[in-house]
């Protein structure tokens, strides 16, 4: 590799590694498993200056240099130092308070997945948890800063979270996710292990609880009174709320889109999916009416679960059959595992499922973490095309692929490119159906109705974010373009609300890779190859759109 890119790969990657290390455990790096992230101002300042410097580094290497693969590092690296460094700018931490990925939240349902095999590794979670103190003192001094400056969250979001600590904190400590889902290391023996989960219920006792409880107190006392109400529920309405949505639409989409014009890609992908609807509705349900098929999708109790196992049951079986036919479909296909797990701790507020890579060090299969909390509100029309989002062959594939890849740069495996790994998600859906993985019609409408929901989030997030809706007029907007149960509903747009922007990245990032494989059709005729097209899609790593046009474009052209 060019010299000068080689070492700015490696500067990059290690300041990442340095500046998060709770990703980096996650990872499998255990060399900051005693610290916690910084979520200071001063912190953000520094990274920003840090993440500039890189990326105009970068910019700084001539690409007539590079080869092909150098020129793909290259502009990933740019990519990523840039929109994060201005997603920073954009001081998200002085008013984000968000109950589906709020640090309160995910602390709960991340910590459980820390690859610990070894005694150091053990040693450090309890040095780690020490510091919750500090790092919640931190989120309450960057709320101070928001309300000083007028930039506070949005009321719903804040009760939705006050709820989520008021049911940790009320919890038995016994079964504390803290304590009890951290796994101990083989090296222990059942004394060692209980001595272990002692020192942990003691920390979590003394610090943690502790911690979450003044976060609590200042969610109540001091941010909910200066919550913007509903009806300002976007970033338009703060002073800086049209810097801030473009720099989200950027960075999640990787393109350089008016949120008007988000807008109505949006409204015009709602419109396209109305014939499908009346074909799978006839077929599967007999009716062909587009208000009577969602209300049918949305209220008839056989097409939810009745229990837990069930909606266990539907996603291994999806999996099964995807994991079968993968060869038939993909050229390369990753070495790692994936298996299945269960969403803990806020449960009633998270996603229906995500998706957690392997862990480097081979201590972590991938991991389709499922909800199964409330089964009888989860639809079981729906359960097979979240499976195949999630796991196979959507984040699992590309992700674990990704890691797997030989002679690239490592921050490339991990490159935070939403619109690429979303977008990849997303078309994996549509893929599924090519693959013949869907069991019926009936699981077909919950394909169509995932995609409905990725396209009606174009519209209530630039709703909401660009053009002042309130949070009640994107909750109606998707209850009438979409068959989404209302409990999803209500919990998806919070989400949107809490994350201006990442939303967008699902649809425009699925449209693109359709876009790729239909002009590498054109071009090609005969010689195009399924095969060949997605191994051009995921050998290289996420990148943004506009690399994995020229990527595909290449493979198409020999």
């Amino acid at each position: 590799m060019n010299e000068p890119l080689e070492q700015l790969s490696s500067a990059y990657w290690e300041f990442l590694s340095r500046s998060q290390p709770i990703g980096a455990s996650l990872r499998g790096d255990h060399r900051f498993d005693d610290q916690i992230d910084d979520m200071t101002r001063n912190a953000e300042d520094e990274m920003i200056t840090a993440l500039d410097s890189f990326a105009s580094r970068a910019e700084a290497i001539d690409p007539g240099s590079l080869s092909a693969d150098e020129q793909v590092t290259r502009e990933v690296l740019l990519f990523e130092a840039s929109t994060h460094a201005d997603e920073l700018r954009s001081r998200l931490a002085e008013f984000a308070v968000d109950p589906s990925m709020g640090a309160h939240i995910v602390l709960l349902q991340l910590i459980p997945a820390l690859p610990i095999t070894e005694q150091p590794h053990a040693d450090a979670l309890v040095d780690r948890y020490a510091k919750f103190g500090e790092l919640f003192d931190q989120m309450i001094g960057r709320l101070r800063q928001g309300i000083a400056r007028q930039r506070t969250p949005s009321r719903t979001p804040v009760e939705k979270s006050i709820s989520q600590l008021d049911d940790y904190l009320a919890s038995d400590i016994a079964d504390d996710p803290f304590i009890v889902g951290p796994g101990a290391p083989e090296v222990f023996d059942e004394a060692a292990i209980a001595d272990w989960r002692e020192t942990l219920t003691d920390v979590v006792t003394r610090v943690v609880r502790p911690a979450y409880a003044a976060y609590r107190s200042a969610l109540v006392d001091e941010v909910l009174p200066k919550a913007r109400p509903d009806e300002r529920c976007g970033v338009r309405w703060i002073e800086d709320g049209e810097v801030v949505y473009q720099r989200a639409i950027r960075r999640y989409t990787t393109l350089d889109l008016a949120p008007l014009d988000i807008h109505q890609i949006g409204l015009d992908e709602i419109a396209g999916l109305a014939a499908e609807y009346l074909q799978l509705g006839g077929s599967a349900l007999g009716l062909h009416d587009l208000p009577q098929i969602f209300e049918h999708l949305r209220t008839d109790p056989a097409l939810r679960f009745t229990n837990a196992e069930e909606v266990r049951e539907a996603a291994k079986e999806a999996m099964d059959r995807a994991r079968a036919a993968m060869p038939e479909w993909f050229g390369r296909l990753p070495v790692a595992d994936c298996v299945m797990a269960e969403i803990g701790g806020g449960a009633e507020e998270a996603p229906l499922g995500y998706y957690l890579p392997p862990a480097t060090d081979g201590s972590r299969p991938g991991s389709y973490y499922i909800n199964t909390s409330e089964p009888t509100t989860r639809t079981r029309y729906e359960s097979e095309a979240l499976a195949f989002h999630e796991s196979i062959p959507g984040h699992h594939l590309q992700l674990a692929i990704a890691q797997e890849l030989e002679g690239i740069p490592e921050f490339r495996k991990h490159a935070n490119v939403t619109a690429y790994v979303e977008g990849w998600g997303l078309y994996t859906e549509r893929l599924a159906d090519e693959m013949d993985l869907y069991s019926s019609d009936v699981t077909r409408l919950g394909m169509a109705s995932f995609d409905s929901w990725r396209a009606g989030r174009l519209v209530v997030d630039s709703g909401m974010h660009a053009l002042g809706w309130s949070r009640q007029e994107a909750i109606d907007y998707l209850t009438t373009n979409t068959p989404q149960a209302p409990n999803n509903i209500e919990a998806e747009v919070d989400r949107y609300i809490g994350w201006p922007g990442q939303a967008l990245g699902y649809k425009l990032g699925q449209r693109e890779i359709f876009r790729l494989r239909a002009a590498a059709q054109n071009r090609m005729g005969e010689a195009f190859d399924i095969k060949g097209f997605h191994d051009a899609v995921l050998d290289s790593g996420p990148v943004p759109l506009s690399t994995l046009e020229r990527l595909v474009n290449g493979w198409a052209t020999g």
